[in-house]
């Protein structure tokens, strides 16, 4: 099992998922090897929110060159996670042993104050 902070590199502030923050949706960049169980995970332990979806996008390093053509080599290949988060969390509910209702009230955050963008 990895990490927390091994999976979570840095999150991805641009208009375009400053926009999605309103929809409850975060962009971050991950490990390459993390999978999105994982990725549910460490946001969930980091932020202590509820994490409802995950999707990953795998980018491929761009082409570099330097001199004029001479040297030439590519930037690092990366992966990206938009993770959309539970705003309105409700209470969990089981029945017992003895047929009898419970409720679990998490302290789930309905936002991730701590991403750094304005919302």
């Amino acid at each position: 099992m990895k990490y927390a902070e091994d999976v979570i590199i840095r999150p991805i502030i641009t208009e375009k998922s400053n926009a999605a923050i309103a929809e409850g949706k975060y962009t971050f960049r991950v490990a390459k090897s993390a999978t999105k169980p994982e990725i549910k995970d460490a946001v969930e332990k980091i932020f202590n929110v509820k994490v409802l979806s995950v999707n990953t996008m795998n980018y491929d390093g761009k082409l570099k060159s330097r001199d004029s053509g001479r040297h030439t080599g590519r930037t690092p290949s990366w992966k990206k996670a938009i993770v959309q988060i539970d705003r309105n969390p409700k209470p969990d509910t089981y029945l017992d042993k003895n047929a009898k209702e419970v409720n679990v009230n998490r302290k789930y955050k309905t936002a991730i104050d701590e991403f750094g963008a304005a919302q």
